[in-house]
């Protein structure tokens, strides 16, 4: 990505356009720092041209996802937003989920009209179990339901990335979470540098990368633009924007909410930085942002969103997102045209 000197907070927009609508170069970390630092009367303006950046560098389609847990709870890592430590004295419980209830959850998510399904298992990596419960859960979706599969399962090694491409998995997701100044303070039992290494073999092998992170887990502005850059130097193909949702028994138990302010320049900035990208609406938009706030982000930037519930809390019903996705009248992608 391009880096210029800075500018004033009354031209960054216009340099945006210039580099980010006209020639479709995202923005660099300084740029993206003056985006989430504009004062709150710019807002709209902000929202305006990254929805003109996504429709033109991505189209009007917006690309509905579901996901499921495999593994619920039980994980050894302490990532200290998660409720799914067992580390950490929450109410989320070891579980897993046998394959003929992941068939079932992927075809309820494909009559949504989503083309992404998602296998996500709460652990550092997988094992072999895992791995076989995977391997079953593929082939048996792939018999029963026209859906992209893919999968979150944590830090790989390069045999299980082989594993995974092999299967036909189309997409990985494993986030950075944090930027990388600020990791050490979300997580200690592993590194940004070790997620980042995944990411990396994930995308050499041929498999689409699915990277992003939670927004509000302590980092200042800066870092937050930190982390737009690193994600646009890793160049995902999709990269989910979560807000952090605060979950009992977890370090960041009493973090405060993101405010929808806030949260909207973090869309529209994220969008500048990244214009091709798929830009998803992931967890804790609903407290965030709540119902209008949801809708400006749909026009501010994002074109992806994640129906139904998340893995340990819960969001908007699904057909609450359909509808306002018929009202904006922003068409589901299609299946066949992401084969």
């Amino acid at each position: 990505m391009s880096e210029i000197a800075p500018t004033s907070q009354n031209d960054i927009l216009a340099v945006a356009r210039t580099q980010v609508l006209e020639r479709g170069e995202g923005l660099g970390e300084r740029q993206i720092h003056e985006c989430l630092t504009l004062p709150d009367d710019r807002l709209e303006d902000l929202l305006a041209l990254a929805h003109e950046v996504r429709m033109k560098w991505c189209g009007p389609e917006v690309e509905v996802e579901g996901i499921i847990s495999v593994k619920t709870g039980g994980c050894p890592e302490d990532c200290h937003f998660c409720s799914q430590s067992g580390q950490f004295a929450s109410p989320v419980r070891a579980a897993w989920l046998d394959i003929p209830s992941l068939v079932r959850a992927a075809k309820e998510t494909a009559a949504t009209g989503a083309t992404e399904f998602c296998i996500v298992a709460a652990v550092r990596g997988p094992d072999e179990r895992l791995m076989g419960q995977v391997r079953e859960g593929v082939e048996a979706i792939n018999k029963e339901v026209d859906i992209n599969i893919a999968c979150s399962l944590g830090m790989l090694t390069q045999e299980q990335v082989d594993e995974l491409a092999a299967m036909g998995v189309h997409r990985y997701n494993h986030n950075l979470e944090a930027p990388k100044s600020h990791f050490a303070k979300v997580v200690t039992t592993h590194t940004w540098e070790e997620r980042w290494r995944t990411c990396e073999m994930v995308r050499a092998a041929g498999m689409e990368l699915c990277c992003g992170g939670i927004v509000g887990m302590g980092e200042t502005v800066e870092q937050r633009a930190e982390f737009a850059a690193q994600l646009g130097e890793l160049e995902p193909d999709e990269v989910p924007l979560n807000f952090l949702n605060p979950r009992p028994g977890t370090p960041f138990a009493d973090y405060p909410l993101v405010e929808g302010a806030e949260a909207l320049k973090t869309i529209a900035a994220f969008r500048l930085a990244l214009p091709r990208t798929i830009l998803r609406y992931a967890g804790g938009r609903e407290l965030t942002l709540g119902d209008l706030g949801t809708r400006s982000g749909m026009l501010g930037g994002i074109n992806a969103i994640i129906v139904g519930n998340y893995l340990t809390t819960l969001g908007r019903p699904t057909g609450s997102d359909l509808e306002m996705l018929d009202e904006l009248k922003m068409p589901i992608k299609a299946l066949s045209q992401t084969l």
